[in-house]
């Protein structure tokens, strides 16, 4: 078996992997803690740490070197997901590389794109209905990239849209493409469907890492208070309704992702072949996502559900980025349609 065929069913990373999760591990570890995601809950974004992701190449890194970027593979991109996640960064990373990777698949992206001084959003919806919708970053770019029909086009506002309060804490707002001051048509047609299409299946893909590391950071957090809990004189932690619970959740670390990374080297490279994984990534942990950090809250009984606990952060989050796409339960949907069609053709 040679080397290509092999990577197909190898989750494992390289040195230079481990390098690059272990640098945005340091980074958000320096830069993020949770008051820092607390003081953005308002906004749900932080300029500075967006400028400063910014300067260690985040955005750079993710586009190709046709387009002015630094040609990551994507599964050096969900390493970066990870690392969000387990940080809870209050900046919209997923959204505008996805955006950005669209606009350079279309055309040519600008330089400012490329480096993050543009902020783009992606409407990440899958079938999104004409007129108003819900765009995750939509309070905060400067450039709106959805699906208008047969066209993709880019839209910006003279005054941003106002962010609306959500669960997840993100900077979403109601976005009416018809309201735009500007409105520029990327490209049209199916090839150009198709290309939107990708970068759906990106942002599924990314966001689904992010809560891979949002639920492997909750897990931490359960445990390292079980240890430290006693009942009767023993740590909680080894009662076994503590221990097996949490051993689930580190199961659901292990599966997500490795589904994750296997999703992310196919789309890479074989594209066609499994075009079911990336969105399947997204369904799988937005449902684990909500369970895991259910249960990290309960591991911690009333101080879990107390507004100053973590838990409760990263619980929010992992409810509110899972539904930031619209329902799972459509892109699950969307699944099975990709799959039938293709077992239709076998």
């Amino acid at each position: 078996m040679d080397r290509y065929e092999l990577r197909r069913l190898d989750y494992s990373l390289t040195e230079d992997h481990q390098a690059l999760q272990a640098a945005y591990k340091d980074f958000f570890a320096n830069h993020c803690p949770i008051e820092t995601v607390r003081a953005a809950e308002e906004s749900g974004f932080d300029k500075n740490l967006w400028e400063r992701l910014c300067a260690m190449g985040a955005t750079t890194m993710a586009l190709p070197e046709s387009a002015g970027g630094d040609g990551a593979t994507l599964v050096d991109l969900t390493l970066v997901a990870e690392e969000i996640g387990r940080s809870l960064a209050p900046v919209p990373w997923i959204d505008h590389v996805c955006a950005a990777r669209l606009i350079a698949r279309l055309g040519t992206a600008d330089p400012d794109v490329v480096s993050g001084t543009t902020l783009v959003a992606l409407d990440p919806v899958q079938d999104q209905s004409d007129g108003l919708r819900l765009v995750p970053s939509g309070s905060v770019a400067d450039q709106i990239v959805l699906r208008d029909g047969d066209d993709i086009v880019s839209v910006s506002f003279g005054t941003r849209p106002a962010r609306v309060d959500n669960l997840g804490k993100l900077p979403m707002a109601w976005v009416d493409p018809a309201a735009a001051d500007q409105r520029t048509v990327l490209a049209s047609g199916p090839e150009a469907i198709a290309h939107y299409q990708r970068a759906l299946d990106e942002w599924r893909l990314l966001t689904g890492a992010a809560l891979v590391g949002l639920v492997e950071e909750t897990m931490t957090i359960a445990a390292e208070f079980s240890k430290t809990r006693y009942t009767l004189g023993v740590p909680i932690s080894t009662l076994q309704a503590i221990s097996h619970p949490l051993a689930n959740i580190a199961i659901t670390v292990a599966g997500g992702r490795n589904l994750a990374r296997r999703a992310a080297w196919f789309l890479d490279n074989e594209p066609d072949e499994r075009p079911e994984l990336a969105p399947s990534v997204f369904v799988f942990m937005a449902e684990e996502a909500a369970k895991a950090a259910t249960m990290a809250v309960h591991v911690q009984g009333g101080l879990g559900v107390s507004a100053e606990a973590a838990a409760t952060a990263y619980l929010v989050r992992a409810r509110g980025w899972a539904v930031a796409g619209g329902d799972p339960g459509a892109t699950a949907k969307h699944i099975a349609r990709v799959v039938g069609a293709r077992e239709g053709r076998s």
